[in-house]
């Protein structure tokens, strides 16, 4: 038997409907998100399912986060793919590339394009301890420009080092990993401006120095010394 309450409510119409119409118009919103995402590329799926496996892992993994200053998702896949194929085509086409192929790494993550110049123990774009471009260092930058130079993308840059500490540097004095990260960043800058990058293109120097290590496995690792040039979404 209902109590006096449930009459009464039954008896006004109460708001019962309510609640049946709010659920019916999400069934209906779920509907059209699952008909819209089993119609959606393969990349956008991954991009979700990889979020709401995982939101704070895969949005690290995708470029977010302080260090990274990405957007969390995954960027347009078809755009960045072509803009990586037509860099790596140009690159390809340098006399000298086939020296260098291994220590320089393309790849997406949700800031853009990511391109790493990796160094060897002998000093492959940089000299050794020194913000010195070497000649091969000078031509990639070059070869490097002349694409990003036709592209309306933003450009950041970025230094980093191994965990190799500079004798007689310590944190409050001396020349150490963050002075070299940072003038190795800004010292591709100026290459990049001189073989025709536009001044507005670039918008952020980065340096690091060892706190975002390629290889965390080995601090040492001579390809944690490496210059970082993002092409931005």
């Amino acid at each position: 038997m209902r109590s006096g309450r449930a009459r009464d409510v039954a008896h006004k119409g109460g708001g019962a409907w309510k609640v049946a119409y709010a659920d019916f118009v999400t069934a209906l919103m779920a509907l059209f998100i699952v008909l819209w995402m089993m119609n959606s590329s393969s990349e956008v799926k991954q991009a979700i399912s990889g979020y709401f496996r995982d939101p704070k892992g895969y949005s690290k993994s995708m470029g977010a986060g302080p260090a990274n200053a990405g957007e969390g998702l995954r960027v347009d896949g078809s755009s960045m793919a072509q803009m990586r194929e037509k860099i790596e085509a140009a690159l390809r086409a340098m006399p000298d590339f086939q020296k260098m192929r291994d220590h320089v790494q393309l790849s997406v993550t949700g800031e853009g394009l990511r391109i790493d110049l990796m160094e060897t123990e002998q000093g492959m774009f940089f000299v050794q301890g020194s913000p010195s471009p070497t000649e091969a260092g000078s031509h990639l930058l070059r070869a490097l420009a002349a694409e990003l130079a036709q592209m309306p993308n933003r450009i950041v840059i970025e230094g980093h080092t191994d965990a190799r500490p500079f004798r007689n540097a310590v944190p409050e004095s001396g020349y150490g990993n963050w002075e070299l990260a940072v003038d190795r960043a800004n010292a591709a800058r100026r290459l990049l401006h001189s073989y025709g990058i536009r001044p507005s293109q670039v918008v952020e120097v980065r340096g690091f120095a060892d706190q975002q290590l390629l290889n965390a496995s080995d601090p040492n690792d001579a390809r944690n010394r490496r210059v970082s040039v993002v092409v931005k979404v």
